[in-house]
């Protein structure tokens, strides 16, 4: 089993930036495939982006594509999500989870365990 703990989020102006840092426990973290979701006032949670077990495949959603960068350091047990030129429609919770690329693929990522999630809000 794996425990998440995000951090990093806050208020920001329109074209600003953040990271977010996850920090895992547990000896398997470097087996875990690693993804970030967010949901927003009275919308579902969505995928933003996920990143395979090395670090060596990164997979993003379209709304985040140029703007976020997903990383890992697998010694560190932690991941961390770069948001960049964000916009009022970046708003909502962010989610860290850890789970599977199926079939090696990280954009079949699916998510087996959730942090309890850091709130971003950008002004505009």
């Amino acid at each position: 089993q794996v425990q998440l703990v995000e951090s990093g989020g806050g208020l920001v102006q329109a074209g600003g930036s953040l990271r977010l840092s996850c920090a895992a426990s547990g000896r398997t973290f470097s087996s875990y495939a690693m993804g970030w979701f967010r949901q927003a006032p009275g919308k579902e949670r969505e995928f933003v982006a996920a990143i395979n077990w090395s670090g060596g495949s990164t997979y993003y959603a379209d709304s985040v594509k140029g703007r976020f960068t997903i990383s890992r350091d697998n010694a560190k047990n932690t991941v961390n999500l770069q948001m960049n030129s964000l916009k009022p429609e970046d708003t909502a919770v962010y989610y860290c989870s850890a789970g599977n690329a199926r079939l090696g693929y990280v954009s079949r990522y699916e998510s087996h365990y959730w942090g309890q999630g850091t709130q971003v809000t950008v002004s505009s």
